[in-house]
């Protein structure tokens, strides 16, 4: 009887893994450089359609990520240690699943072995944006989506 090996991120927890485990969680969808708005009386986070203006929109990847504060000093760094603060990325982002104690989908690139799976099952934001140097932040509000919770 074969016995079944775990995955790292079935056995590790987010603040056991190294760099590299880390950065592989990531499924390159895109989704976490969407602006997002924040309702300041209820918390609830809003994503819009727009997204920062360095993303790659083929890839969905940034050209600068090792070095994005630098050109962008708000953006996103995910910690390990969040909490809460994980609602502010997408409900099928990896990081966020695993805080909340819940299993990767079939099409992340870890379980797919294929990096173009996000973008086939329609996951990413290809296709699907607008660029932030292309949109009065006054007006995010009007690019507020649903296809993202």
């Amino acid at each position: 009887m074969a016995v079944k090996t775990q995955h790292f991120w079935e056995r590790l927890s987010l603040q056991e893994m190294n760099r590299a485990q880390w950065e592989s969680l990531c499924d390159g969808c895109g989704r976490c450089c969407l602006h997002k708005l924040e309702d300041e009386d209820t918390g609830d986070i809003y994503f819009t359609d727009v997204v920062c203006h360095y993303m790659d929109k083929q890839t969905c990847q940034c050209p600068h990520y090792a070095t994005r504060q630098a050109y962008v000093p708000n953006c996103l760094t995910i910690y390990p240690d969040w909490g809460e603060k994980f609602n502010w990325l997408p409900s099928t982002c990896a990081y966020r699943l695993l805080h909340e104690d819940k299993p990767l989908f079939d099409w992340h690139p870890l379980i797919s072995q294929d990096p173009e799976s996000v973008h086939s099952a329609g996951i990413s934001v290809r296709g699907k944006t607008f660029s932030d140097d292309q949109v009065n932040g006054e007006d995010f509000q009007q690019y507020i989506i649903d296809w993202v919770k």
